[in-house]
Order: C-alpha cells, then sequence, then structure tokens
C-alpha cells in the first residue's frame, strides 16, 4: 500500500524481457566474492531443460526489472530454459485475471502474501513441498517467520508451503550522522532504555533529538505507523503482533494501546523533535531527515525503512556523511530476541513444469541472490550468501540485521484491510500526535474495523 503510493499511480502497462547468456553481468568463476561452486553444481543438475519454456510474473519494473533480468541470465546459461519476464504496471490486478482466465505464468512473484494466500485458497498455485519449506527453516535468518509467511490453506482447506521468500526491505532502522555523534560523544544505543537515555541527554546537552515527519499528502501518517509497528514487535510476541493485524487482538487492547503510547513519548514531547510537536505531522517524510545534515544539526536520529537515503542531501556518502543502527530492543524484553520489520517478495508456482521446479532451486543458489545482491537495491535473509558480494557496507549491515534475526514480520499496516491500513490507521495517528490520547485513538480506529462488513 505505501510502496503503492510512493510509485504512484500509473495506466496499465505490461512489459517482457527475456535473458541470455550473452547478458551475464559477472563472469563465472572469475570472481572471489561469488560462489560459482553452487552455481556449478545447479548446471550440473539441470543439464536437460534446454529449449523448455518458462513464464515469469512479477513486480519489477525499470532498474529492479534490469537487476532481476540480469540474475535470470545465469539461470537460462545453465539450463538452457527459454526464460522470459513480464510485469505490470497493475500487477496485483493482472495475476489476479490471468489466474481466472486459465492463463496464469508458471512463476508468479508478489510481495503481498495475503493475495498469494487468497491464490492459493482457489487452488491456482501449486504447493512447492515440505523440503523447501524445511530448506527456508535452516538457511533464512528468522526462517519460521518466512515460512509462515509461505504457507497457506489450499482449495482442500490443509495447508502447505506454496510461496519461496527471495528479495527482502528492512524497516527497523534507525537513520544519524556520525560525526556529530562523535562530535558530541554519542554512543550507538544497544537498547530501548539506551535509546530513551540518549534522547535525554541530547535535550540536556541542548540539541533535539528526533526528526520525525508524517507528511505524505493522502497518505499523511503512515510513518507513524512503521514506528508503533516495530514497537508492538519488541514489546509483545510475534503471535500477538499477528493477531493485531487480523484484528484478533483489538486495537484497544492494552499491548496496542502501551504502543501507541511509546510512539508518542519521542514525538508528542516538544523538546524532543525538531520544530516541535506540531511539526510532526505538517512535516512532509521526504523533507524530514534533512535536519540531520543541518549545521549545527537540527536533528540527531530519524527512523525510517532502508529507501530514506534517496531523500538525502544530494552527494550524501553512506557510511560516511550518514549511517544507521538497528532499532533497539527493550532489556527488559529478552524473551522477544532480535525482530526486524520490513517487507519482502515472494516466488510461487502458479503453472507447474519442470522449469518452474527449476527456478525454485535456483533459488536455493547463493548465486542467485549474490548477482543482484552486487548492483544494487536487494538484501536476502539467506544465511549462505557471501556478504563479500554486497555493493555497499551499508546493504552488507542491513543484510546482516535480516540473516541474525530472531524474528521478521510484514509490515502490519499492509496487513490490514486497506480501509484501516491505509486509513483509520493513518489518520489515527495523525489524531494521536495532534493532541488525543492514545486510547482515544485507538478506539477510534477499531470503530472503522468493526464497522467493516
Amino acid at each position: 500500500m505505501k510502496k503503492s503510493f510512493l510509485m504512484g499511480v500509473a495506466a496499465a502497462a505490461l512489459f517482457a524481457g527475456a535473458a541470455s547468456a550473452a547478458d551475464l553481468k559477472f563472469a563465472p568463476g572469475q570472481d572471489a566474492k561469488f560462489n560459482w561452486k553452487s552455481y556449478d553444481e545447479f548446471k550440473a543438475a539441470h543439464a536437460d531443460l534446454k529449449g523448455q519454456p518458462l513464464t515469469i510474473f512479477g513486480p519489477w519494473r525499470g532498474e529492479d526489472e534490469a537487476f532481476f533480468l540480469s540474475v535470470l541470465a545465469y539461470f537460462t546459461e545453465a539450463t538452457g530454459v527459454e526464460a522470459k519476464y513480464s510485469s505490470s504496471e497493475n500487477y496485483e490486478q493482472q495475476i489476479v485475471i490471468d489466474t481466472q482466465a486459465g492463463s496464469p505464468p508458471n512463476i508468479a512473484v508478489l510481495p503481498q502474501p495475503g493475495l498469494l494466500a487468497d491464490l492459493a485458497s482457489k487452488g491456482f498455485l501449486t504447493p512447492l513441498g515440505d523440503d523447501n519449506s524445511k530448506w527456508i527453516k535452516d538457511n533464512y535468518g528468522a526462517g519460521d517467520s518466512w515460512v509462515g509467511y509461505g504457507t497457506y490453506k489450499g482449495k482442500d482447506g490443509k495447508e502447505a508451503f506454496y510461496a519461496f521468500p527471495y528479495k527482502a526491505d528492512v524497516k527497523s532502522l534507525v537513520w544519524y550522522v556520525p560525526e556529530n555523534f562523535e562530535e558530541a560523544g554519542y554512543k550507538i544505543p544497544t537498547t530501548m532504555e539506551e535509546l530513551h537515555a540518549l534522547t535525554d541527554q541530547i535535550v540536556k546537552d541542548g540539541g533535539v533529538p528526533w526528526c520525525i515527519g508524517l507528511g505524505s499528502g493522502g497518505a499523511t501518517g503512515w510513518p507513524a505507523t512503521d514506528w508503533v509497528e516495530d514497537i508492538m514487535l519488541r514489546t509483545q510476541p510475534p503471535e500477538a503482533y499477528d493477531k493485531w493485524t487480523t484484528n484478533e487482538l483489538k486495537f484497544t487492547d492494552p499491548a496496542v494501546v502501551a504502543a501507541i503510547d511509546e510512539f508518542g513519548k519521542f514525538a508528542k514531547n516538544g523538546k524532543y523533535v525538531d520544530g516541535g510537536v506540531a511539526a510532526v505531522a505538517s512535516t512532509d517524510f521526504r523533507d524530514s531527515p534533512k535536519g540531520l545534515f543541518a549545521v549545527p544539526p537540527k536533528c540527531y536520529m530519524h527512523h525510517q525503512a532502508s529507501f530514506i537515503p534517496s531523500f538525502f542531501p544530494e552527494g550524501t556518502k553512506l557510511g560516511q556523511d550518514a549511517d544507521f543502527f538497528y532499532m533497539p530492543t527493550f532489556a527488559s524484553h529478552p524473551e522477544l530476541g532480535k525482530p526486524v520489520l520490513g517487507a519482502g517478495t515472494l516466488v510461487s508456482i502458479a503453472k507447474d513444469s519442470k522449469t518452474a521446479r527449476a527456478f525454485i532451486d535456483f533459488l536455493k543458489t547463493p548465486i542467485a541472490h549474490e548477482v543482484w545482491m552486487a548492483q544494487s537495491s536487494f538484501l536476502t535473509p539467506y544465511k549462505g550468501v557471501s556478504t563479500e558480494a554486497y555493493a555497499n557496507p551499508q546493504m552488507k549491515k542491513e543484510g546482516e540485521i535480516l540473516t541474525s534475526a530472531t524474528t521478521f514480520r510484514f509490515d502490519g499496516s499492509d496487513l490490514m484491510p486497506g480501509k484501516i491500513g491505509a486509513g483509520a490507521f493513518w489518520t489515527g495517528m495523525v489524531d494521536f500526535v495532534g493532541g488525543k490520547s492514545a486510547q482515544d485513538a485507538a478506539g477510534e480506529i477499531q470503530s472503522a474495523w468493526d464497522g467493516i462488513k
């Protein structure tokens, strides 16, 4: 939902691309940072597929499509399969149309587990088997979490593993300017208790700890939902988080109200935020991190996902001019481990074939991840990849957050019905920052959910 808003709405357009051996971005065997052994073993095991077709439909367009085609080229070179990839601006609707019309692609790639669950329940997806779910559990950081997001009930009502996770995003990050921290003598907090202490120390030293901006046009309020979701994962077990996203745990539950109040400790204290509390809802999220780079700094920290450097001042060097740390957990809740909030794409078989099965096998090779890692905008929870393949140190750090996670959860508001996750939750957070109590804001959100027929 948020991602769709940020990308904008465009007219439907279908793109198709094919990958060939001539497109290999990195010569096999020539760079030690890649796991070429995995590639050679895969190639030897799938030499009988030459000339057979494979169709893949997914969400990647533009630059991401080019990156994916660069990965697909290794699959086609290894197998001889004639693979074609296509996408659409309205890919969520297009995959439903294609499956219902009886003309699905072999492989469907989607970032919405709810949509895949719906397709599985109607018999439009093929189970990937227990061996693949076990492989994910054993080889991915927070493997159980990823297996859960790929497990749905089929048309027969029985649960099975249908969706293989490939490519992830991280939201549990706090951005800062290393030079500012160094000059002030501040250390990276490793617990939420330390984060609160640092926030107070910055105020004591005459500074402003946070830049927070909830503005986003018609989607104003969504950055606050990320805060609340991160806090929920740091105060409640993942099962409670899951119940919250399905309305089994109400917004008015004390656990949710407490999470909203925890966000309020940062956002509703005029000494804590650049511009004061009134600026929180009115500042555009794209402008809010700019205070980090002011001289003297207008703020020292900014909570936002891995995409936010796109809105940093031109020429900002990540790792030098700006960096991030993992949103810490509470020392008082050690049983919750290291949760990570984010998103990801899931790969399913919509039309079974030997080539489709081979493609799933390909995703289990490090090389299928490393080729994209070495370029840009790709993170993976796969613990078997060479982290040296990441294009820069920042991506490597984000990847390590994924592989060391004990729990991974998709953005909660994206899992809720649109009227809530992309409506009442957003406006409720704006009302909360504007002066309403957490209890009252939560009550209004819950009333909106109760009103859905």
